[in-house]
């Protein structure tokens, strides 16, 4: 984790990597947020799969965990929610745009809350549901 302090401006994301490393129940806790539909579709299989997903607004294709892949889905067709945390409100807006970067200010607009309380939940020491600023690439 870089020593610079995020700002409005900077991207996060759910950083799958960090969850499976710090939490043994990554995989309980994500299959519990799934619907009936995902559920079943996930019977027959480890959930270990890899699978393409086509970002729908560039049409760039990456391999994504089937897991993420349902919970992406499911959430892009659920919409935002009231009455739930605004961890859990963040999580969910990470799901539902494909966990495409997006920074405090995009999520205060896409969650109607206000940016700097976003900041401040998601840029401090404690990593919340792996969400995480995006590294930029070396």
């Amino acid at each position: 984790m870089s020593l610079i302090k995020p700002m409005a401006d900077t991207p996060f994301q759910i950083d799958f990597d960090w969850w499976r490393e710090n939490d043994r129940e990554w995989r309980v806790y994500l299959r519990g947020l799934l619907g009936s539909e995902q559920e079943a579709a996930l019977a027959d299989i480890s959930g270990e799969e890899q699978v393409d997903w086509v970002d729908p607004a560039t049409g760039e294709v990456s391999r994504v965990n089937i897991l993420q892949f349902l919970l992406m889905g499911h959430y892009a067709r659920q919409g935002t929610e009231d009455g739930v945390s605004l961890v859990e409100s963040i999580f969910r807006a990470f799901l539902m745009n494909g966990n495409q970067p997006l920074s405090s200010e995009e999520l205060g607009e896409l969650l109607g809350r206000p940016a700097q309380t976003i900041l401040r939940t998601i840029s401090g020491a404690r990593v919340y549901r792996g969400i995480r600023p995006v590294l930029p690439a070396e």
